[in-house]
């Protein structure tokens, strides 16, 4: 009787997430309001960095990829297709790294008041959503710049930017609950998000690599959203839907599986912190 008390206990607690962030939807705007605002706090040039890091980073890759690409000629334009897998890439980096410390940089929270725990991971990537969306305008500029401008297929941007959501809420959930007991977890992320830059077509084509290494883009989740982007922005044309509903599943599925381990693992943060 205790074991199926136990089992039940659960399955409500899992149905309660929806209840859980509307019930808290102050608190988790107030922390993404909060997020948004003291990120560039102290700084003199304030949210403007949200424009000036990524343009670093193109103007870097925009410089040396060229010149190290024998193929770059092929490209109609190498820049604009670098800029439209560079900017969501710095959207995934930047919340997998802040996901997997919002928890241990919480502790104290956490510590001493109760509300959901999952609030603080939503607020991240809900927060970094926003900043990635504030730097979609530099995409926009290039592809204005460069005499591409915006077609119709545009609409598909927000099912494209959903898919990666859910994707990235699953992820961080597991990141931002195992690093509190996996410290050390925080240093492999890093090393796993420079070697996964590389496994991910952001400043290559697909169509540049070897037939034997192309099952690496075939099984990365990441490679059909960037696609998505490129098919909306450089190519004008609309994106896979049929590989994007795949992604879309599979997200789901992580996302699911993501908080099944956090609710497991959350009942001793405070122990842990």
């Amino acid at each position: 009787m205790a074991m199926k008390r136990k089992i039940k206990y659960r399955k409500r607690e899992k149905m309660n997430i929806i209840r859980n962030i509307y019930n808290y939807r102050e608190l988790l705007k107030t922390s993404v309001k909060k997020d948004i605002g003291g990120k560039y706090k102290h700084s003199f040039l304030g949210v403007l960095w949200s424009f000036i890091n990524p343009l670093l980073q193109i103007a870097v890759y925009a410089i040396i990829f060229p010149l190290i690409m024998k193929n770059s000629a092929a490209y109609k334009d190498y820049t604009v297709f670098m800029v439209c897998g560079l900017i969501p890439w710095s959207y995934f980096s930047t919340t997998l790294n802040r996901s997997s410390f919002t928890m241990i940089e919480n502790g104290n929270i956490i510590k001493k008041v109760y509300f959901p725990r999952e609030i603080l991971t939503l607020s991240v990537v809900t927060s970094e959503t926003i900043n990635f969306l504030i730097s979609c305008l530099i995409i926009i500029a290039f592809i204005f710049i460069k005499g591409f401008g915006l077609s119709i297929y545009i609409l598909f941007f927000p099912v494209v930017l959903l898919i990666q959501y859910i994707l990235q809420l699953g992820i961080s959930l597991i990141f931002s609950s195992v690093t509190v007991y996996f410290r050390d977890l925080q240093h492999f992320i890093g090393v796993f998000l420079q070697l996964f830059f590389y496994a991910t077509p952001i400043v290559y084509s697909a169509e540049t690599i070897p037939v034997e290494f192309k099952w690496i883009l075939k099984y990365n989740p990441l490679t059909y959203i960037i696609d998505g982007y490129r098919d909306i922005f450089y190519y004008q044309q609309m994106p896979n839907m049929k590989m994007l509903g795949i992604i879309l599943l599979i997200s789901i599925i992580i996302t699911i599986l993501g908080y099944v381990i956090f609710l497991k693992l959350q009942k001793k943060f405070a122990e842990e912190l």
